[in-house]
């Protein structure tokens, strides 16, 4: 976290997707990018809107949520690799329910702390 230490914040300049279908949890999620001085965060609340947003933008990483309305979020994983985007992913479920490729993917729990988020950030975003 020296990076937070010296001053700078952690999203400085960067870009984010944010795939969630709960509007609260996607409140504090942006809230809590916003205070690590994310310049950009972009939210999809389902599947086919993550996807179109994938394909039309570039992004620096993404946040994604395991479970969108029901449906499993496998076919955006898919896409975010395709693209090269790092990401990590957040879910309710207690079992890490982890497709073949994508098991060394972090791991948010919700409900989740900053500090935890900003770990998981800064590991997903080492150099």
């Amino acid at each position: 976290m020296d990076k937070l230490l010296s001053g700078d914040k952690l999203l400085s300049g960067r870009r984010l997707l944010v795939v969630e279908d709960e509007i609260l949890v996607l409140m504090m999620i942006e809230d809590m990018l916003g205070d690590l001085g994310c310049e950009s965060v972009t939210s999809a609340a389902t599947i086919e809107r993550a996807l179109a947003l994938i394909e039309a933008q570039v992004f620096d990483a993404a946040m994604l949520d395991m479970n969108l309305d029901g449906d499993d979020s496998h076919t955006v994983a898919d896409a975010l690799a395709k693209h090269g985007v790092p990401f990590i992913y957040s879910t309710g479920n207690n079992d890490r329910d982890m497709r073949e490729g994508f098991s060394n993917r972090g791991v948010l729990r919700k409900p989740f702390s900053f500090d935890e988020l900003t770990a998981k950030l800064d590991h997903l975003l080492a150099p």
